[in-house]
């Protein structure tokens, strides 16, 4: 099986060509979690089968690193850009890529006749608990047995989850929940270079209000127009960047009157630009993609 490993920013995925690599859906799962480790395999946070499509110009089939389906990622859309411009399966600079069943328009930007950035339209960010899906902490209620437990709805009929109090592992945060395609709970802190991420980001992942389980951005704003992040993956972990995470970010900046509405967010392996034009509702990344090495997997 022939492989391209590419990275968006130090996001790194290892894609295969489902036009030319028939492999069967009960097969992908434990052939992911193989050709992910970093250690025995090749290497990556996940692996991408870019296939064909009847509703878009080419699929975007996504698995995390441990396996699990994953429904976007905005690093790997950029890199499945570039993939399908310089391997010559397309010749438009203007594509769609359909992944999960929801489709994404892809503007991409020559250097010396090959792919190195792309501008992503993301679609509009839901904001609905129960889409995202984020279960909303109504209080707490006695269990019948003296004990006192908290309650959880499934939040509909809420419009957002802004500034909302979590207690993971005993202490309060504060989050904004947005989908991009993908759960995100994005947490504001002063410090986030020395943050232990290893040690909070599976519990947020797996906290009882989420659900699908949750993709945490930790982000301190350091001016306007610029903010510092770090994310926690789920099923991967930590990762050098994250696209929807980066929109999801700037969403929550917003609306929370942190930042204007274009910002450059730094990441621990580059830079990505995120634009949210509100009259449209609409999300823009634009970044880079590179090749890594490409290779044959017997």
């Amino acid at each position: 099986m022939k492989f391209t490993k590419m990275h968006g920013c130090g996001n790194d995925y290892i894609y295969v060509n489902g036009f030319t690599e028939k492999i069967t859906q009960e097969e992908k799962p434990e052939l992911v979690q193989r050709l992910g480790d970093r250690h025995f395999g090749i290497g990556g946070d996940g692996v991408i089968f870019i296939n064909p499509s009847d509703g878009a110009d080419f699929e975007m089939e996504m698995y995390n690193a441990d396996g699990s389906r994953a429904e976007m990622c905005g690093n790997g859309i950029r890199c499945v850009a570039k993939f399908v411009y310089d391997k010559g399966l397309t010749d438009k600079t203007d594509i769609s890529v359909i992944s999960c069943g929801k489709i994404k328009y892809l503007q991409l930007f020559l250097k010396e006749g090959k792919v190195d950035s792309v501008r992503v339209n993301m679609g509009a960010p839901e904001l609905r608990p129960e889409y995202i899906p984020v279960t909303v902490e109504t209080g707490e209620k006695s269990s019948g047995d003296g004990a006192v437990i908290d309650e959880h709805v499934t939040g509909q009929g809420r419009k957002s989850m802004i500034d909302e109090p979590i207690t993971v592992q005993g202490k309060e945060y504060k989050m904004t929940c947005v989908s991009m395609g993908n759960p995100h709970a994005v947490v504001f802190m002063d410090n986030v270079a020395d943050l232990e991420i290893e040690k909070i980001g599976p519990h947020f992942e797996n906290h009882e209000r989420f659900p699908n389980r949750i993709n945490t951005e930790f982000v301190k704003v350091l001016d306007r127009k610029t903010v510092q992040m770090r994310v926690w993956e789920r099923g991967t972990g930590e990762t050098l960047a994250c696209g929807t995470g980066c929109c999801a970010t700037v969403v929550a900046c917003i609306l929370n009157g942190l930042t204007d509405d274009t910002v450059t967010v730094k990441l621990l392996g580059g830079e990505i630009e995120i634009t949210w034009d509100r009259e449209a509702d609409l999300v823009y990344m634009t970044g880079p993609a590179a090749v890594v090495f490409e290779g044959e997997w017997s």
